[in-house]
C-alpha cells in the first residue's frame, strides 16, 4: 500500500469575507475511516468543503491523490475521483432516486456505459433498490439521507466526504451504514466523516481529528482519545469524555455545558 495520503493540508488557511475559520491546518487523510468530530462552528462543513474543492484554500497547500491541487485542470480530474454528501444537497423533487444516483454519476463523469449498472448497485447498498423508481419528493427524511449516501458513494470513488450523514437514520439503518463505509474501506478507498455522533466514531473509524476552533485540537484513534479522558470529564462513554476532555470542557460534575 502506498504511503502517499489520499489527501492533504499544509498551512492551509480558508475563511469568507473577513472571517478567517481554517488557520494554518496541517492534516492528512489516509485510507480507511475517519471521523472528524467538533462543536458547531469548528469549521468541519468548512474542511469538507475545500478537501472537496468546492471552495479553493485561502492560503497553504492543498494536496489529492499525490499532486497539488492549483489549476481548473487539477480541480476536474480529482473530482472524479471524490465522492461528497453535504449536511444540505439539492436535488430535482421529481427525479426518481435512480434518475438523481444518475445524474451524480454523470457530474462526476462515471463512464456513461457504466452508469446504469453502477447506479443500481449504489441505491443497493444503501438499502433503496425497492424505492429506485421513487420520486426524490416523496421519500421520507431517512431515505432522503440514504439517496445522498448512494449519490456519494456511486462509482467507488477514491475519497467519500460525508457531512453529517447519519442525521435522520434509525439505529437499524445507522448499523447499515457503518457496515457500508468499512466495506468502501476495505477496497482501498479515504472516507471521511463529519458527525456529532461519538458512538458512529467507536463502531466504525480507524482515525479521528477533533476540531476545535480551526485547529486540530486532537489526532489519533478512537482508543487514543478515550486514553485522553481526564478525571472528572463529562461523558457517558471514554470516548465521550476523553471528547469532551480535548475539547476542555471540564465542568464538575452535575453542571452542564452548553
Amino acid at each position: 500500500m502506498s504511503s502517499i495520503a489520499v489527501a492533504s493540508f499544509d498551512s492551509l488557511s480558508q475563511g469568507y469575507g473577513k472571517r478567517l475559520i481554517l488557520d494554518s491546518l496541517d492534516l492528512q487523510v489516509e485510507r480507511g475511516v475517519t471521523g472528524l468530530l467538533g462543536p458547531n462552528g469548528a469549521g468541519k462543513t468548512t474542511l469538507l468543503q475545500t478537501l472537496s474543492t468546492i471552495t479553493p484554500p485561502r492560503g497553504g497547500r492543498l494536496s489529492l491523490f499525490g499532486g497539488t491541487i492549483s489549476t481548473e485542470r487539477d480541480v476536474r480530474q480529482v473530482r472524479r475521483r471524490i465522492g461528497y454528501l453535504p449536511q444540505d444537497f439539492g436535488y430535482y423533487p421529481n427525479f426518481s432516486v435512480n434518475d438523481f444516483v444518475t445524474y451524480c454519476a454523470w457530474l462526476r463523469e462515471v463512464p456513461s456505459r457504466k452508469i446504469t449498472e453502477l447506479t443500481r448497485k449504489a441505491v443497493a447498498d444503501v438499502g433503496l433498490a425497492d424505492q429506485g423508481k421513487s420520486k426524490m419528493k416523496s421519500l421520507s427524511g431517512g431515505m432522503l439521507r440514504r439517496a445522498g449516501i448512494a449519490a456519494a458513494i456511486v462509482g467507488s470513488p477514491s475519497l467519500v466526504l460525508l457531512d453529517e450523514p447519519t442525521v435522520g437514520l434509525d439505529p437499524a439503518q445507522r448499523l447499515g451504514f457503518r457496515r457500508l463505509i468499512r466495506s468502501i474501506a476495505s477496497q482501498g478507498a479515504a472516507v471521511m466523516l463529519s458527525t456529532h455522533l461519538v458512538e458512529d466514531v467507536a463502531a466504525a473509524c480507524d482515525t479521528v481529528f477533533v476540531l476545535k476552533e480551526g485547529a486540530i485540537a486532537f489526532s489519533g484513534s478512537p482508543q487514543e482519545l478515550a486514553n485522553s479522558a481526564v478525571p472528572g470529564a463529562q461523558g457517558d462513554s471514554p470516548l465521550e469524555c476523553g471528547y469532551m476532555s480535548v475539547l476542555g470542557n471540564l465542568e464538575p460534575s452535575g453542571e452542564q455545558a452548553w
